[in-house]
């Protein structure tokens, strides 16, 4: 009988969202902790698994635990991309990897949810109201301010829009971005410097490459204005971390909402974790209901057309 094992389910939800009785005889282990990153254990772990369901980038996949996996023949990713998984090597061992379709919109909202909650004080808030206490918060308003996009794509084009309708000035800026693409949005098209120094709220909607890689440094914190906020539901490398634990630290800029760390999970003893101008979610910006039954009915539907040998959505084909 082959064993599925689905990968990082934290809320324990993957059950729930799927229909997994529709695959016929095979047996189901569901991972709701992660399971660290040694990747020989998690090798050892996972060596009787003939199909994994990976959530998203939670757990790598790099080349060498291939060979590690000798039951392994499906890799199933949430999402359409996953850069932590070695498709070339998956493919040299005989692995499929076949992936899912996500929404398009759940990181965006994210985004505004942490702007909100920087700008209103709302995590001070409600810790006064619920330890007793009485409008500790000092909020600032949104309209008239200036939103500032990093990467001016779907993602980016989505925030920028509620931030119009907030009636802020949104300005946008990446290495690559044109007067017609932002024409297109309604947002002006500034130079990187200006970026940074007229911006009050900055939220970052780029993908994670070699280019992008430490694109907001000590350089750029520090045109910020000390009053401004950095949103991060990206990946956190784009942010320098050591930069930016330095900088809000020192307090010079009034904090930052982020949702994507170097290291995922957290470490427990993260500085991060500690800082009282700093808004931190768990990589959950697209972690919602809809997105959670969508990706793990398709993973459903992967697994039936794989063991029906007609793949579909596979990422990794010869």
């Amino acid at each position: 009988m082959p064993r599925i094992a689905i990968l990082d389910d934290y809320q324990d939800k993957s059950l729930e969202a799927a229909d997994w009785e529709s695959i016929p005889n095979t047996d189901v282990t569901v991972f709701t902790e992660f399971l660290g990153h040694d990747i020989d254990r998690v090798a050892e772990i996972l060596r009787s698994f003939d199909i994994i369901v990976a959530m998203r980038e939670r757990t790598k996949f790099p080349s060498y635990i291939f060979s590690n996996l000798p039951n392994l023949k499906l890799l199933v990713t949430t999402g359409m991309r996953n850069g932590s998984i070695d498709m070339l090597e998956a493919r040299a061992q005989g692995v499929d990897v076949c992936g899912t379709e996500m929404l398009p919109y759940p990181a965006f909202e994210h985004a505004w949810a942490l702007i909100l909650s920087l700008a209103k004080e709302l995590p001070k808030e409600d810790q006064t109201m619920k330890t007793g206490g009485w409008q500790k918060g000092f909020g600032v308003g949104l309209q008239g301010k200036t939103l500032g996009i990093l990467g001016l794509g779907k993602l980016g084009a989505q925030a920028a829009t509620v931030g119009l309708a907030f009636n802020m000035d949104v300005i946008a800026w990446s290495p690559n971005l044109t007067e017609e693409r932002c024409a297109e949005v309604g947002v002006k098209l500034v130079t990187k410097e200006e970026f940074f120094r007229q911006s009050d709220v900055i939220t970052i909607h780029m993908v994670l490459s070699e280019r992008s890689r430490d694109l907001v440094n000590t350089a750029e914190l520090s045109l910020m204005k000390s009053s401004a906020y950095l949103v991060n539901t990206s990946r956190g490398p784009i942010v320098n971390e050591a930069a930016l634990l330095d900088t809000l630290q020192n307090r010079r800029i009034a904090g930052a909402g982020l949702d994507v760390f170097d290291i995922e999970p957290l470490p427990k003893d993260h500085p991060l974790r500690g800082l009282d101008n700093a808004v931190l979610t768990g990589h959950t910006g697209y972690v919602i209901a809809e997105l959670y039954d969508k990706a793990y009915g398709q993973a459903v539907e992967d697994i039936i057309g794989w063991m029906n040998k007609s793949p579909v959505r596979l990422l990794n084909g010869e």
